[in-house]
């Protein structure tokens, strides 16, 4: 396609090599002589034990000093419980309207098109982080958190962390710390009528058996769904949300 002007490129793969500056300038840009503007977001993934050596960040940066007036945007993480290497690769400012697979690693700065996150690392989230994924996606309206590594500052002073557009937060694969990061009101403000997804257990043991006044407030902004099949629901389980939802299972 040697007459292309405009190229847009968005591409999650599953390679023995991350994708770099100098693969796209090769197999793309080389080829694209009249390209005037391109855009991309690329997720490169990798298996551990395909790599003959760890790609560090600094080092895909590198391979884009043939885009010199393009700003890039890269992220690297390795994680060993999975076996397999993550890079991320797009053209900044960012614009879809999902990002998925956040981790630690996230540099911040502002991505305002994007409504949909989801956040994935085999390390801890501290608060900090939520804290820059908040100021980066102010129009963030999904949030799906996937970590069970606990938290390690849990005894630390925070500042409250509100998200101002948050309507639905799944909390399925995360472990309890991350339940009480969000529910907590010392450490988040959650907006009014807002959809929580959540097993029972951990939400049980964070707000101490639907009890616990330190949760009470963002829970009363909470729409909870739980299973028909569960017998054993506390008298005041009800009073403790904004709304609860019996749902098939």
């Amino acid at each position: 396609m040697p007459n292309l002007e405009k190229l847009d490129l968005h591409l999650v793969v599953h390679r023995k090599t991350f994708i770099d500056g100098n693969e796209l300038n090769k197999n793309i840009t080389n080829h694209m002589t009249r390209l005037k503007k391109f855009a991309f977001n690329i997720c490169s993934n990798v298996r551990l034990r395909d790599a003959i050596e760890l790609t560090s960040n600094e080092d895909i940066q590198q391979t884009f000093r043939v885009f010199k007036d393009y700003q890039i945007i890269s992220t690297v993480d390795y994680f060993l419980k999975e076996k397999r290497g993550q890079c991320y690769i797009y053209l900044y400012p960012y614009n879809l309207q999902y990002y998925e697979n956040i981790t630690n690693n996230f540099p911040g700065g502002l991505v305002e098109y994007v409504s949909e996150i989801s956040l994935f690392d085999e390390r801890p989230f501290e608060h900090e982080f939520f804290l820059r994924i908040a100021q980066s996606f102010p129009l963030m309206k999904k949030l799906t958190l996937l970590n069970e590594k606990p938290q390690t500052n849990n005894n630390q002073h925070f500042s409250i962390i509100k998200y101002p557009r948050l309507i639905e937060l799944v909390l399925y694969d995360a472990h309890e710390d991350y339940v009480e990061q969000f529910l907590l009101d010392t450490k988040s403000s959650l907006p009014f009528d807002i959809d929580l997804y959540v097993y029972f257990r951990p939400l049980k043991k964070v707000t101490h058996n639907f009890t616990r006044d330190a949760t009470r407030v963002n829970c009363s902004k909470v729409k909870f769904s739980y299973y028909k099949s569960m017998k054993r629901i506390p008298k005041h389980f009800k009073d403790y949300f904004l709304c609860t939802y019996r749902i098939k299972g």
